[in-house]
């Protein structure tokens, strides 16, 4: 049995939440968002909350159970608030700042990293060594911030490199003499 998927989503005020066959669509005060779920759960709308429930008792639709009350459930966070990624930048000379719709990574490569802001993404660089990614679709926000992670991952030896702040990094001892 799904413990998540037993709880339903709640609305907040000023947020409304509508289905038509598989799809659910949330609108609020930050625009809408839809979510198609899959055959194997049903999406209802009661009493100021949605309410996911499996069809059957197969073992897909338990996992696609709770699956699809995450995603409801991030729809609504979505359309009332905003999902937050902060990275750090580690390493001598790496720095970030941005220009018009692009950021701009210089990460010890010959040459700088121009990483191009997709629509509905917020980044700002509070300083040039952090990076906050903002945005109100939880897979996108995870999505860009792990492409702009990718550019320079952690290295063990001496952590440098863009990570997710309060990520730990498993540091290795270097070679002996």
């Amino acid at each position: 049995m799904s413990r998540i998927g037993k709880k339903p989503v709640e609305l907040p005020s000023g947020v409304t939440a509508s289905v038509s066959g598989q799809t659910i669509e949330v609108k609020g005060p930050k625009g809408a968002q839809t979510f198609t779920a899959t055959d194997d759960v049903t999406i209802t709308v009661e009493d100021n909350a949605v309410a996911v429930t499996p069809r059957g008792k197969s073992k897909r639709a338990r996992q696609q159970w709770g699956m699809s009350r995450t995603m409801v459930a991030n729809l609504v966070h979505g359309v009332q608030n905003t999902f937050k990624k902060e990275l750090e930048i580690h390493g001598v000379g790496y720095r970030a700042a941005l220009q018009g719709n692009t950021l701009k990574l210089n990460l010890g490569y010959s040459h700088d990293v121009d990483f191009a802001i997709p629509a509905g993404i917020t980044i700002t660089c509070p300083k040039q060594t952090e990076i906050v990614v903002e945005g109100h679709d939880a897979q996108q926000v995870g999505q860009v911030a792990a492409n702009i992670r990718d550019w320079r991952r952690p290295e063990p030896y001496k952590g440098k490199g863009i990570r997710y702040k309060d990520e730990f990094i498993f540091r290795k001892e270097g070679k002996k003499k």
